[in-house]
């Protein structure tokens, strides 16, 4: 996204943070494609450095749960809820036992397993942007 972009109206923001360039890329692109603006971060560092920025404007953070960074895609969620109150949070991974994790981390819980089709990726941000309301 560039940084004189500014966002229509109505228009959510997702940001998509996977270490995997080719899933991180073609996820970011089907969200183009329906209508979503993305900004891409390959960790949980830069999706942090990112969301530290008063001018990134984000609504949605779509993370892996196995990812590179100094926290795991649980760690984010936890500092995503605790510096970016607002922002709602997806995670996605294969581990099982991530789904109770999410749970509790989240109220609804709103988890993925890998693989996961790109259209479950934008009906859980739909659910998530009509809850707010």
């Amino acid at each position: 996204m560039n940084k004189t972009t500014i966002p229509d109206p109505g228009v959510d923001i997702v940001l998509v943070v996977e270490s995997q360039v080719l899933v991180r890329h073609a996820l970011a692109e089907y969200l183009r494609h329906c209508g979503y603006r993305v900004i891409e971060a390959a960790s949980t560092q830069e999706a942090m450095t990112l969301l530290t920025n008063a001018a990134v404007s984000v609504d949605v953070v779509f993370s892996a749960v196995e990812i590179e960074g100094p926290v795991d895609g649980f760690g984010l969620s936890k500092w995503v809820r605790e510096n970016r109150s607002g922002v709602q949070v997806i995670l996605s991974g294969s581990v099982i036992k991530a789904a109770h994790a999410a749970g509790d981390l989240c109220e609804e819980g709103p988890y993925l397993t890998k693989p996961y089709e790109p259209q479950q990726v934008v009906e859980w941000i739909k659910k998530l942007r009509n809850l707010e309301g």
